[in-house]
This record gives C-alpha cells, structure tokens and sequence, in this order.
C-alpha cells in the first residue's frame, strides 16, 4: 500500500506538470509568435490561425490566465508531494530500522528533489524553449483549448487582474492591457544595424533597408538639387536659344521672369521638339512653358511624389518659408533617396566618395550627412546642415579655405559598453567652390581614454 501511494504520488506530480508545461507552453507561444503569419493563415481559412490571432488581441488577459494556471499547477505539486511521497517513503525507511523523523525528513528530501526536477524540465523549460521555438504551431495547437480555459475562468483572472490594477494605481503606474508587438522605424533601424553587424544581412540589403526606413523623414529640402547648382533659362530667350542649352544635356530648365525668385514656369525638350524651326526661332520660352509644381522645402518627399504624378511631370520648384527658391527635385533625386547616387547631369564628374590607400575616404561637400555615416559606419552629429560640406561650415565657425581641419567626437552608439574607445572625425578641406567645401577629407580615429582622463 505504501509502494501504491508514492507511485500514485509521482503521477499526480507528472499529471500537474504537464498542466504547469501546458501554460509555460501557451504563455511563451503567444508571446513569441508572428502576428502577421497567423493573419496570413487566417485570410486563407486556417480555423486554428483564427482562434490564436484572437487570442493575440487579448495579450494582457492570456497572460494573467497563464501566471494563475502556472501558479495553481505549482503549489499543488507541493501540496501533493509531500504527503504522498516524502512520507510514504519515510514509512519504507522506518521499516528498515531508521527513525521516523530521520526517515520523514529524507522522504520529503526526495520527495523535493523529484518534483523540483520534473517541474524545471518538463513543466517549464521543455516547453518554454519548445514554444519559442515553434510558437507559431503551438499556438495554433493550443488556441482551442486556450479559449475555453479563458471562458470558464476568465471571471477569477478579471478579478486577480483588477487586484493588481488597483495596486499599481497605488502607486501611480497606469495598467497597460495589452502588449505592442508593433516595430517603430528606429526599432527597425536597431534590427537591421544589429543583423547588419552580425553579419545577416548583405551590407547593400541593410544600406536599402536604412534608405527606406529613412524616407518618412525626409524632406524635399533633404533631396532637392539646390538653387546655386540649378540651370536656369530667362523668360525672355527664345525657343531656339533653349535649344542651344539643352544640347549640353539637360531637359528641363525653370523659366524665370523678373530674378531668380520669380519662377514662371517648366520648359521640356519634348515641348521644344514639337516646335518646327522656324516657330523656335520667334517663340518665347514663356509661350511653351508648362505651369511649374511648387512645393515647400518642408514637404515630406511621399507628398512630393504624389503631387508630381498628380500633376504628370518629373520636376517640382522648392520654394523655402521666404517665398524664395530653394531650389528644384525630380522624381530621379527622390529615387536617389532609395538607391544611392544615380549620375547625372547635375552631378559633379567622378564619384561622390573615394576610399584612399590610408583608409580615408575624400567626399564631395554636397554628399548627405546621412550617406556619410553608412558609409564611415558610424552615426554623426546632426544639427541645422544637410550635407557634409555644411557639418565642416559649423563646426569651424566660418568659411573655410583649402586645407583647413577639424576634428569632432562621434556619438556613442546606442548600448555600447563603457570601455569602448571614443571615435574621432578628422575632416580635412580640399577644394573650395563659391566660399564652401567642394571636397572633404575624411579620417576615423579611435582614442582610447587613459585612467586619469576616466576619473576627470
């Protein structure tokens, strides 16, 4: 009878085990699985996909139903294990000549021993890793039964939840209900850094990822060719000296009336070609110009998208918060913003970045502070500039001249560790062009800060 009572014993604790690994199970599933697959599965009639994406929505809920069957399953294994086990084993002892107390004592040992280990193997880890690892079978394995369990109890876990809310309340924290499995874009932008660094992802998929998930923020001041660098024609010259122009490749040209600031319109090579020569010849520019699209320097590049194939062209006028023009943007110069660089006519001959032998990089003054760090790998200082060439500008205070330096300290990265070497920015002018940087010189050091330095 007593060999009967410890066997019966070690099932009732292998029974309540599995219940205890059955909610690790479901707590960790619902936790770690991929909403959008189980949308997927659900759009396409998977019943059991369906069950669990509700399940999903009520995240909060599931949990507090898990953490009371977890919590039930656990103290019943005790409540179970000593009578049955520590102190059927205790009577076998006693029958063999060792003391009652001796004998309770090693049989709730054991008794402890046993229950402890198969509630840690298969009442928590086995199924946690099991979860994590296939959340999205078990959970759809598990939905059916999960939402029964939910309905029959969910008036105790309302009333265990609302305890706890009001405890928190207590001390000024507002309950969350649900858990936010949604990703912001410098979320995105972490994932991608960190599997970009381990080595999971191509160097040309994340640099595209990173373009994309930048693109919100952009600007049309971001991406615009700016007005110093624009081709103009006045709306006095004729059709034939338009002509003359564009032979030297451009297509478009902004027609300006009285100064600069004066837009009257867009002149194309295919409106010009539509012209016989002798109508070019007497015809004002202004006669064919298209109506130009105007956008202001602060509009979201989507939005300029979607006013240029609204209006059916390929080129906006930036006009800046004074009423001036900023400056011109194509649909190519937005496309840039996605895939790098695309030469052109209004891009400087050679590359905008080259490595050179001792591991600098010379870079055009007008490539984007964003390009700069994808390619030095690491962030810069952001402020009121749009370019490399405008970063040097600020940190030097003035104008500068050919071979002017300036050295600035790069932002931690986001986590790093302590004794991680501060990194340094040597930026060298080369050439000037209307008083700014036409080249740039750039140096990545490390400095390693001494003792005396950490103390100060």
């Amino acid at each position: 009878m007593i060999v009967v009572n410890i066997l019966l014993g070690m099932l009732v604790v292998l029974l309540l085990t599995a219940a205890t690994g059955y909610f690790v199970a479901q707590e960790f599933a619902y936790m770690a699985v991929d909403r959008s697959r189980l949308k997927a599965r659900a759009s396409a009639g998977d019943s059991g996909a369906e069950r669990a994406l509700t399940i999903t929505k009520r995240t909060s809920f599931m949990l507090s139903g898990a953490q009371l069957g977890i919590t039930v399953t656990g103290l019943l294994v005790g409540y179970v294990a000593e009578p049955l086990i520590g102190n059927g084993i205790g009577q076998l002892l006693g029958g063999v000549g060792v003391s009652q107390s001796v004998g309770v004592g090693i049989g709730i040992a054991l008794a402890l021993l046993f229950s402890t280990v198969v509630q840690m193997v298969f009442g928590e880890l086995f199924p946690k890793n099991l979860a994590i690892s296939r959340p999205e079978p078990v959970a759809r394995w598990l939905a059916w039964s999960t939402n029964v369990y939910l309905a029959a109890f969910g008036w105790l876990i309302k009333l265990f939840d609302a305890a706890s809310n009001l405890l928190l309340k207590a001390v000024r924290i507002e309950p969350v209900h649900d858990v936010e499995h949604a990703a912001t874009p410098r979320d995105l932008e972490r994932i991608v850094d960190e599997s970009r660094r381990t080595g999971d992802l191509p160097d040309e998929l994340s640099t595209l990822l990173d373009r994309v998930l930048d693109l919100h923020e952009r600007t049309a001041e971001h991406a615009m060719i700016p007005r110093p660098r624009v081709a103009t024609v006045p709306g006095t010259a004729t059709v034939t000296e338009v002509v003359e122009r564009m032979a030297s490749g451009h297509s478009r040209y902004p027609v300006l009336g009285d100064g600069i600031d004066d837009v009257r319109g867009i002149v194309c090579l295919r409106d010009v070609l539509a012209l016989t020569p002798a109508e070019r010849s007497t015809r004002r520019v202004t006669e064919i110009a298209r109506e130009p699209v105007m956008v202001p320097s602060s509009l979201p590049l989507r939005q300029v998208l979607t006013q240029l194939r609204e209006a059916g062209e390929q080129i906006a006028c930036v006009v800046d918060e004074y009423g001036g023009l900023a400056g011109v943007i194509t649909v190519e110069d937005v496309a840039e913003e996605l895939v790098g660089e695309i030469a052109d006519e209004h891009d400087p001959a050679g590359d905008v970045a080259t490595r050179l032998a001792d591991d600098s990089w010379q870079v055009a003054g007008i490539v984007h502070i964003d390009e700069v760090e994808r390619l030095i790998g690491h962030d810069l200082p952001h402020g009121d500039y749009e370019t490399i060439g405008g970063l040097v500008i600020t940190e030097l205070g003035t104008l500068p001249e050919p071979g002017e330096s300036v050295t600035i300290t790069l932002p931690r990265r986001p986590g790093a560790e302590d004794d991680e070497p501060t990194r340094l920015l040597s930026m060298t002018v080369g050439e000037v062009d209307r008083h700014v940087p036409e080249t740039v010189r750039l140096r990545l050091e490390e400095h390693e800060y001494s003792a005396e330095e950490v103390d100060q």
